[in-house]
């Protein structure tokens, strides 16, 4: 009895109720926002775990202090005449009532208000997640690494036709590809990928034959919806393909729109029918998505050879012209890049004349204008075109990309948003809502944005750059520089050393850092030197840089609206005389204002 009576002095008890009450209090909130938040189903598990893990501790400070006038000490050295324990656990008490009425006003607001909204939305839900299905990269079960370009494209081309179903929605390449050999559970990527339905397979080709094996699975619980296996000749691949998509959307009940967009959608194959130029595209197609320097010349003669056996071929020639701009954006500097923007031109002019309505073709056309030739509201234009023709989580992000160069923060990220809804392990399109983000000054948000992009792409340069300028923008310069030296790649380490010196407090050391991004990249990275200069104040040697980069036509010039740390020279007459100069209008949208 006396062991208990001392828990009641020492407000062991109160404490214990306290904790207790606040805990479920955090999880029923927790519960609440992290859906809407998009957070992952364990970050729910950590909270409890934490907060389960954290009673015990809670207790044990309760009995080892007390509280007293002078702040804590171990309770064996407070006297019991000097104890004001009755005092404290009368705020306890206090306390524990206080939260008790906030879980009170909690739970009827939950029960009353959150539930009948989450009741009526949920069949609107499930019935959209019901009519969602991702393919997963088919697996080259013949092993030959020569082969996996025509596993992939199966696969991709299996998206391709199923998107023609107006009923469907379905996750992009890019995205289901990121489960390749993946060893989740099917419940764990249809959560991911915010879809019902996995279609996977294998598929093999043996001379002229081609087998595969297709199977269709309920997400929720794995359990097979349909299954067959195939062993056709190599020149039926098409009627192939059509006869498992028609056999996919029978059982998912799954409608075409109508035939006519049906067969606009099917853009990828040749006019001709002829299998060796398709298989050619495919190649270019695999090499492409890898994006090394090297590997960009190798899809370029995939592509070549692809719109040589059919000059029809307009898919073939939109992704020629998609890959010779984002080889030139990402390598090439000075008249490499013209010349590489010019030949872009000139093959995707080449597609709209043959597929006028491809909303792919134009597509590539937006990212051609803004990429290469900067020429930002004709990109608009032909983002617009290309949303109208197919709205998809890859056209929707180019539209947003286009609105963002035009100054418009708001439009960009409602767009952006939708496009994530869309496709929520779209990499890219949390990429570039960090940026939006940042350039808004809302830092807390541009660093959940970018930490969902790096859970896609964790090797990503560019993605890691754009943590290092969150933490400049915050002050956070040794963090910055912490970060930037942990950069992968030559090119954006370098960038990213530059911008993180500048503040870091050794000039000599920023100075080194600025001439190493001159001396090894001056050419690719002009706008990047441009915005060091921007750091160091210094407006003169920033608008000099920015013209040389107009005068590469440096992809960066893109961000002029959006950028933080141009943000300081919006007011500079320089600053819209340039904008007028690269054909950019005067920033009357919801422009960006971040702290300098």
């Amino acid at each position: 009895m006396s062991f208990l009576a001392e828990i009641r002095r020492r407000n062991v008890i109160r404490m214990a109720g306290l904790y207790l009450v606040a805990a479920w209090l955090a999880v029923q909130v927790a519960s609440t926002l992290l859906p809407a938040f998009d957070a992952p189903a364990w970050t729910l598990r950590a909270v409890i775990l934490v907060l389960a893990v954290g009673f015990i501790p809670a207790l044990v400070f309760a009995w080892v202090f007390e509280l007293t006038p002078e702040g804590l000490k171990r309770d064996s050295e407070v006297p019991i005449e000097q104890s004001i324990a009755p005092r404290t656990a009368r705020r306890l008490d206090r306390a524990i009532i206080a939260v008790l009425a906030a879980a009170l006003v909690y739970f009827a607001i939950d029960k009353f208000v959150l539930a009948p909204r989450r009741e009526a939305a949920a069949p609107e839900q499930v019935a959209k997640k019901a009519e969602s299905i991702a393919v997963l990269p088919l697996a080259n079960e013949g092993g030959d690494k020569d082969q996996q370009y025509f596993a992939d494209g199966l696969s991709e081309n299996l998206i391709t036709a199923l998107s023609r179903y107006g009923a469907l929605k379905v996750i992009s390449r890019n995205s289901a590809f990121q489960f390749r050999d993946s060893s989740d559970s099917s419940r764990s990527i249809g959560e991911k990928l915010g879809v019902a339905h996995l279609l996977e397979g294998s598929v093999r080709r043996l001379g002229d034959t081609v087998r595969i094996n297709a199977t269709l699975v309920l997400a929720s619980d794995g359990s097979t919806l349909w299954s067959e296996h195939y062993d056709r000749p190599y020149v039926d691949l098409f009627k192939l393909q059509d006869d498992i998509t028609s056999a996919v959307a029978s059982a998912l009940k799954a409608r075409l729109v109508d035939s006519a967009a049906g067969t606009a959608q099917i853009g990828d194959r040749p006019p001709s029918g002829d299998l060796a130029a398709y298989d050619a595209y495919m190649h270019g197609r695999y090499f492409d998505d890898k994006r090394t320097s090297e590997d960009f010349e190798t899809a370029f003669g995939f592509f070549e050879q692809a719109t040589k056996l059919d000059p029809q071929y307009a898919q073939a020639w939109a992704a020629y012209a998609s890959a010779k701009v984002l080889q030139a954006g990402t390598y090439l500097g000075g008249a490499q890049a013209r010349a590489a923007v010019a030949d872009a031109r000139r093959m995707i002019d080449r597609a709209l004349s043959l597929a006028p309505d491809s909303a792919y073709v134009n597509m590539v056309n937006s990212r051609v204008l803004s990429n290469g030739e900067l020429k930002f509201v004709e990109a608009e234009s032909a983002a617009t075109r290309a949303i109208g023709l197919a709205r998809t989580a890859e056209t929707i992000g180019e539209l947003s990309l286009t609105r963002a160069w035009l100054g418009d923060a708001r439009g960009a990220e409602a767009l952006q948003r939708e496009a994530i809804e869309y496709d929520r392990a779209y990499g890219n399109a949390w990429f570039w809502l960090s940026v939006n983000l940042a350039g808004q000054g809302r830092l807390d948000e541009a660093d959940v944005a970018i930490a969902r992009a790096m859970e896609r792409a964790p090797n990503a340069g560019i993605g890691q750059a754009q943590r290092v300028v969150i933490e400049i923008l915050r002050g956070n310069h040794a963090k910055a520089m912490e970060l930037a030296m942990a950069v992968s790649g030559r090119g954006w380490r370098l960038i990213a050393i530059a911008f993180a010196a500048q503040n870091a407090g050794d000039q000599a050391a920023a100075d080194r850092a600025l001439e190493d991004l001159i001396g090894q990249s001056a050419e690719e990275s002009a706008y990047q030197i441009a915005e060091v200069y921007a750091l160091r104040r210094d407006p003169t040697q920033m608008f000099a840089w920015l013209d040389r980069a107009w005068t590469n036509r440096d992809p960066g010039i893109r961000r002029l609206a959006l950028d933080p740390f141009i943000a300081p020279y919006h007011g500079d007459p320089r600053f819209d005389e340039f904008r007028l100069k690269v054909g950019l209008p005067a920033l009357t949208r919801s422009g960006y204002a971040a702290p300098p």
